[in-house]
This record gives structure tokens, sequence and C-alpha cells, in this order.
């Protein structure tokens, strides 16, 4: 068994159909999960093992997918079996690499992650940050993992509160965008369908514009913007209606949250 997820939620499971479709070999892998029909949804599904949390624990690398709240009661239950120089990566937002620490025997190499739900799709963003005993090989090992449904950035674990707010919780700022353009255009006369086509769309092709040119989005958005045109009637607006003030606010909520989550866990 060389790597074992605790915690089979929607993440959890993302993280597996990765593993797998990625070449990992289903008898490397198993799932620390305690709920019998669950269990065998799982096996049925993934041909995988699953077992305890404590067995899963004796596996070279662990992922830690848990809820904020529950992360020191796992850690707590499989503490005894864990040994200096494994892996556990921690996909639970706000939770530091020291705050994990303090739960395990000194030398056990952690590694924070922030997921994000794209991964569903292979197209997540991820960023990790080692703590004390995390070497080269240690974050090598956790980007090679993760890679498996996405990219993978390095960042100062100071900065992972910061990162939660774009990218962990950034995915639902764009749902909301996109339901309100749909809205918008069924409110001009548009079918529902035709709206939310055009929205996708647009929205899909905005960001591969963004990706592929380098272009700074000012500079794109300028090329859009006409002056006395659609689009700078429309933009006008979304700025009169405090639009980046919103987005500042909403990411500074975010930030602060996932700072809470991690002071009332431990």
């Amino acid at each position: 068994m060389t790597v074992a997820i605790i915690g089979a939620g929607v993440m959890g499971e993302t993280l597996l159909s990765g593993l797998l479709r990625s070449g990992t070999p289903a008898a490397d892998v198993a799932v620390g999960e305690k709920r019998a029909d669950r269990a065998a949804e799982l096996r049925s599904g993934y041909g995988v093992a699953v077992v305890s949390n404590v067995e899963a624990a004796a596996a070279e690398t662990v992922l830690l997918v848990v809820k904020p709240q529950d992360m020191t009661g796992v850690l707590d239950e499989i503490a005894p079996v864990l040994r200096p120089g494994q892996l556990l990566v921690s996909l639970a937002a706000g939770i530091t690499t020291a705050l994990v620490e303090r739960h395990v025997p000194d030398g056990v190499a952690v590694v924070r992650v922030m997921p994000n739900t794209p991964a569903l799709v292979d197209a997540g963003m991820a960023a990790i940050s080692g703590g004390a005993h995390a070497t080269e090989a240690h974050l090598a090992r956790t980007e090679a993992l993760l890679a498996a449904t996405g990219k993978v950035l390095r960042v100062p674990e100071d900065q992972q509160d910061a990162v939660t707010a774009i990218s962990g919780s950034g995915p639902a700022y764009v749902f909301l965008v996109v339901e309100a353009m749909v809205d918008g255009g069924v409110a001009l006369g548009l079918p529902r369908e035709v709206a939310a086509e055009l929205t996708l769309q647009t929205l899909t092709g905005a960001a591969k514009l963004l990706t592929e040119t380098g272009e700074e989005p000012a500079a794109l958005r300028a090329k859009v913007t006409s002056p006395n045109g659609t689009t700078a009637a429309a933009v006008a607006q979304l700025q009169t209606h405090g639009l980046i003030e919103a987005f500042a606010a909403a990411t500074r909520a975010a930030r602060d949250r996932s700072v809470e989550l991690a002071a009332g866990t431990d």
C-alpha cells in the first residue's frame, strides 16, 4: 500500500479517481472509510481496498481529505501508527502544518494543500506548502500525486489563506457570475439554454485567451471596450455597482474565515 486516502467525500473520491486514471495501480491504493455502504461503493467502483483509518495510516503517503473540524480527531486516532519520514498530506482548509505536526510523531513530513473543485474534471489548481520535516522529495511526491487532477503550485505557507480566498473558493465566484449573466440574458428575452451556452462559451473563450496570449486582463479588456460602445456602457455599470470592491471584500472574508478555521481547530 503506497498511497492511502482518509476521507472519501467529493474531493477524496476525486483524488482517488485521478490517481487511478494516471496509472497508479489499484492494489497500491487504500481508502480509509468507516461507513459500510460507502466502503462497498468504493470497492465495487474502483477496486481498491477500503480499510479503517488506522490501517490506512500505514501507507507511505497518507492524504487527509477531512473537514477542518474533524482533523485533530483523525490525527489523534492515527498518530500511534505514524512514523518519521512518512508523508502526511493535508487538504483541509485553514489547517496549518504546525497544527498537524503537534498531533503526530516528530519527524513525520507534513505538506499542506489547498485544492479546488475543478479537480473533478482534471482542471484543478492546487497550492502546496511544506512543513518542518518536508523535504524536496516529499514536495515532489505531493506534486506528482496532485498533478493527476490539474496544476500544482508551490507557495510559502503564510500565503495559503490568501490562496484559499482566490483559487480555493474562487470557483464559487465564477459560478455566481455565470448565474448572473444567464439570468441577465433571460431577462433580455433569450431562452435560458441559449443564454447558458453563450455565457459558458464566452467564459471558456476568455479564459483561453488570457492563458494563451499571456496578456494582462486589463489590456484584453481595453481591446474589447470601444469608447462609447456597448461594452463600455456595461463595464461602467459594473464599476458603479462596486464590482471591484465587492470582489475585494469577498476575498478578504474568505481569507479571514480560513484563519478562523485554523484557530478554532486545535
